[in-house]
């Protein structure tokens, strides 16, 4: 599709900027005298470029009427904002009345005439009051004649010498004529019309009950009655006179007293006047600006490519835009876009000052010609195509606002240093469509006269018609969408009613720099090593806390305060301490440093430390979260003990703005810390450790069980373990040189000491390990204690093992060969042929009889049933958990299982110190034994 300088061609003299404000400004002095330019003092020409609007035509209708006697109102009061058309208005009157062409020839005028029921329009005599054209103590010479009044000045203009006469002695005496006179005079020399502009500029100048040559405040007044009266008495004149709508536009106190005073004077009568619509300054900006467009294929063609990408965006538009007459909208202002005309006429022009017509005209003058210089290629002139960088452009906008907007344009809208520059600079899929600045510049249009009218209902645009302003056929709205965002977050001067991802959060700019200005200048005040740390750590407690598989996680603490223990510990280092592939060697540094060192002292069980370190490509992003936090939370502190007074939209977007950066934080503390760092050694006689470096997955679960999966998969903590592991490590370091057993508990210790061992999560693992390796004969066989070559406790597949400190492993090897040799040999007996066997000996008994008749021995009686059991036992202090619970599980256990048995169990302790018992032992021993109730427990 064309852009629009293809299309729309404007008019020679905007392409070259000379034009002038006077060119749009309507002098209708200046057309009387004939000193105006050919567009405004020809008839033929100024219809050409003057599009009728609609209150225009009802206007123009009844002034036709009036002058063919055909009825028509008398008088018609032009009340409107200042820049709304009256003069223009005016001038259409008087080339209609004054015209020395065919009626024909004026474009638009015979389409009103037949609408009005007339043949034709009969020319008539035209004067023009202008009171800002002298003042009332200047009198006017015509000749040698010395008009002094206005009534003198309508006299004369209508018909000389002749109708000066009517009125010479009021106008020598400054005395209002009668309205018998007046209606005389108009009679006279009608059809005639009276045109009266600026008529409060010319009254306001009268002094306080003071008459000079112009007559008095209270005879003009009288006058402007008199008249009004007079011409309703003549049915072919007419006055049109035109009143500021502002007290403002009216100027000083005296201005607004006569205003009052003239608006209940015409208030009498009807005015006649509609104010021009939006859609109708389409087609006089147009006419005025443009050539008329040729190619109208071209011109339909690219509305409709408007109208359905609006269509196809839905509901993420304004809901004017799915109506079918939008497309009619955009037809009408090309190759303007409606919205730049509805936000000039419904925001602008509420502005005092700002004139409705000839501000819009000079503003898209100087836009048009900026923007055809610049070769923009825009499908239509948009809200987000202003010009702001250039100084013209600009200042025609900021000359109505108040002071300050410079600076915000500068910095957050348009120009080489400003930040939406920067962003799409650093965006290349914003910079490819100027999103960041199309958004900035759509905003200040909508939103810039709300800082000078105080009465808005609702501030700002919202982010529907943002994206109306800035959005073409082709171009997702998601990325201005997402421009929106960023520009939120970024900007100082750029405020927002609410959270900024709503739809109905409305965004405006301010002279006023937003609150994060204010946050941006605190968060350059923290200190990285001791406030920016501790926020970061806190963030870290909420994310990395919560790792269970660990006994203990230390965010940023010194090697003194990790205490040497057998606990699981995850270290996390200190931001300085960052990690890249490339540099790894301030991260490597302080592990080597934490794993050899427990403050002064030399670390012992290193094997028990994992640490976490940062990502030095996101710790920039971290630092920045972690002020921008501490900025808002210091904000909100202020506010609430009142050291920064600010107003209560502010102070909810402090407090939005905090929890935001405190949900951020934790997120970008997450993304910042993935990088998890393992020392190790493979072999006992490798010189140095060496780290290995494993990233943890920062969109995934909790960090937690993330860097549990990680320590579980690479086998970096060991949560279950088989006893072949063990058998394998037990034959590779310690069943070896002439050494077949090696002590559970000193193996325990050495993998919490040395890098080569395994790291098992915890004593349990190795104690699970040794119970289900013991239950075989294919691991390890286990005893408690050897002495002079002989096992204590020995069992070779027996499964039921005490972990405890005098446990031994045995290889099985070699505990084969001991229970081998351990197995009692019986002695061989010597047979002696004349005696029997043991096997052949008969019962043995009495000896039989030798005497028949002599009784067998009578049976002695069974011996009756034990009915006590004493046992003791000399127990070694070495192995007493063993044997003690040995003795439990093979004796007492058996005589409680008799129900009728009435067990009873005494332990006696005696121990000896040759030397005394030491303080401590005695302390502890004496604490036990009061803990577990002992009968008595007394030293000697």
């Amino acid at each position: 599709m064309k852009p629009w300088r293809e299309v729309a061609v404007p008019h020679q003299d905007v392409l070259e900027g000379t034009f002038q404000q006077s060119e749009f400004a309507a002098d209708i002095t200046a057309v009387k005298s004939g000193k105006a330019s050919r567009e405004y003092q020809d008839a033929v020409a100024f219809y050409e470029r003057t599009f009728i609007t609609e209150g225009m035509a009802m206007l123009l209708t009844q002034v036709a009427q009036r002058l063919a006697g055909k009825g028509g109102e008398p008088v018609i009061q032009l009340q409107t904002a200042f820049g709304g058309g009256k003069t223009h208005t005016m001038l259409a009157v008087y080339h209609l009345a004054t015209r020395k062409c065919a009626l024909a020839e004026l474009s638009g005028i015979p389409a009103l005439v037949d609408r009005a029921g007339l043949m034709d329009v009969p020319q008539a005599r035209v004067a023009v009051i202008d009171g800002t054209d002298r003042g009332p103590s200047q009198p006017r010479m015509y000749g040698g004649q010395a008009v002094k009044t206005l009534w003198g000045e309508l006299a004369w203009q209508l018909g000389g010498a002749e109708g000066f006469a009517h009125v010479a002695e009021a106008d020598a005496t400054g005395t209002s004529p009668g309205k018998e006179v007046l209606r005389a005079l108009l009679e006279q020399f009608s059809p005639c019309v009276v045109l009266i502009d600026e008529l409060v500029a010319y009254v306001r100048q009268f002094p306080e009950s003071q008459a000079i040559s112009g007559g008095s405040y209270d005879s003009n007044l009288s006058f402007v009655q008199a008249l009004t009266e007079a011409v309703k008495l003549v049915p072919r004149a007419i006055v049109l006179a035109s009143l500021p709508e502002s007290e403002v536009e009216a100027g000083s106190q005296r201005g607004v007293a006569a205003l009052r005073a003239l608006e209940k004077t015409f208030g009498r009568v009807q005015a006649l006047w509609k104010p021009v619509a939006t859609e109708e300054a389409f087609e006089i900006v147009r006419r005025r600006l443009f050539e008329p467009v040729r190619d109208e294929k071209a011109r339909e063609e690219i509305c409709r490519a408007f109208a359905d990408a609006y269509i196809a965006e839905g509901a993420k538009l304004p809901a004017e835009t799915q109506e079918r007459r939008y497309f009619d909208r955009l037809q009408q202002a090309y190759p303007i876009h409606p919205e730049v005309f509805d936000r000039l006429y419904e925001d602008w022009t509420t502005i005092d000052g700002f004139q409705r017509t000839r501000g819009v005209l000079k503003l898209m003058a100087k836009v048009i010609f900026r923007l055809w210089k610049d070769d923009n290629r825009d499908l239509l002139i948009m809200p987000g195509s202003l010009p702001l960088y250039d100084g013209g452009a600009r200042n025609e906008l900021t000359y109505y606002l108040p002071a300050g907007w410079d600076p915000v344009i500068e910095r957050d809208i348009d120009g080489d240093r400003a930040e939406t520059t920067m962003l799409e600079n650093r965006e290349p899929r914003f910079g490819q469509v100027g999103a960041a600045r199309r958004i900035a510049r759509t905003i200040f249009l909508g939103s810039a006269p709300s800082s000078v009218v105080s009465n808005v209902a609702a501030r700002g645009i919202d982010r529907a018609r943002i994206i109306l302003g800035c959005l073409q056929p082709g171009q997702a709205s998601s990325v201005f969408a997402d421009a929106l965002g960023r520009l939120a977050d970024r900007l100082h001067y750029l405020n927002a009613s609410g959270d900024k991802g709503q739809d109905s959060t409305r965004f405006w700019f301010d002279t006023r720099a937003n609150l994060r200005r204010e946050m941006e200048d605190r968060k350059r005040r923290f200190d990285d090593r001791t406030e920016v740390r501790g926020k970061i750590a806190e963030a870290l407690k909420k994310t990395v806390g919560n790792a269970a598989s660990f006994d203990g996680v230390h965010i940023f603490t010194p090697h003194s305060d990790v205490p040497d223990d057998t606990a699981l510990r995850l270290v996390v280092l200190p931001p300085e301490s960052w990690y890249t592939r490339d540099e790894p060697r301030l991260s490597f540094d302080a592990v080597l440093d934490m794993i050899a060192k427990n403050g002064a002292k030399p670390r012992y069980r290193a094997n028990r430390l994992i640490f976490l370190a940062a990502d030095h490509g996101a710790l920039a992003r971290l630092n920045d979260a972690a002020r921008t936090a501490l900025a808002w939370g210091s904000i909100v502190d202020d506010v609430k003990e009142s050291r920064l007074n600010i107003d209560l939209l502010q102070k909810n977007q402090a407090e939005k703005e905090l929890k935001s950066a405190e949900e951020v934080l934790p997120r970008a503390a997450r993304e910042c810390y993935r990088w998890l760092m393992c020392p190790m050694q493979d072999a006992p006689t490798d010189p140095k450790p060496a780290i290995e470096v494993f990233a943890i997955n920062t969109a995934g679960s909790s960090v937690g069980s993330e860097i549990e999966r990680v320590c579980t998969d690479n086998e970096l903590v060991i949560s279950t373990w088989s006893p072949i592991h063990l058998r394998a490590k037990l034959r590779e370091l310690y069943w070896n040189g002439g050494t077949r057993s090696a002590n559970a508990a000193a193996f325990f210790e050495d993998t919490l000491r040395y890098l080569y061992m395994p790291r098992l999560r915890g004593r349990d693992v190795l104690t699970q390990a040794i119970r289900s390796g013991s239950a075989s004969r294919d691991f390890f066989a286990t005893a408690y204690g050897e002495q002079e070559g002989k096992y204590e406790g020995f069992s070779f597949g027996g499964g039921d093992v005490v972990f405890d400190d005098t446990l031994l492993l045995i290889d099985p090897d070699a505990a084969k060969a001991y229970e081998e040799a351990s197995r009692p040999t019986e002695p061989a007996t010597p047979v002696d042929p004349a005696t029997p066997s043991v096997a052949s000996a008969p019962p043995a008994g009495p000896p039989p009889s030798s005497e028949p008749g002599t009784p067998t021995a009578t049976p002695q009686p069974a011996s009756a049933k034990p009915k006590v059991f004493y046992g003791t036992a000399e127990i070694p202090p070495a192995t007493a958990k063993m044997h003690l619970v040995n003795l439990a599980d093979e004796i007492i256990a058996l005589l409680a299982s008799d129900p009728n048995a009435n067990v009873r169990l005494t332990v006696e302790i005696s121990a000896e110190f040759p030397d005394g018992a030491s303080d401590s032992i005695k302390r502890a021993v004496s604490e036990n034994a009061n803990s577990l109730r002992l009968k008595s427990a007394d030293w000697e």
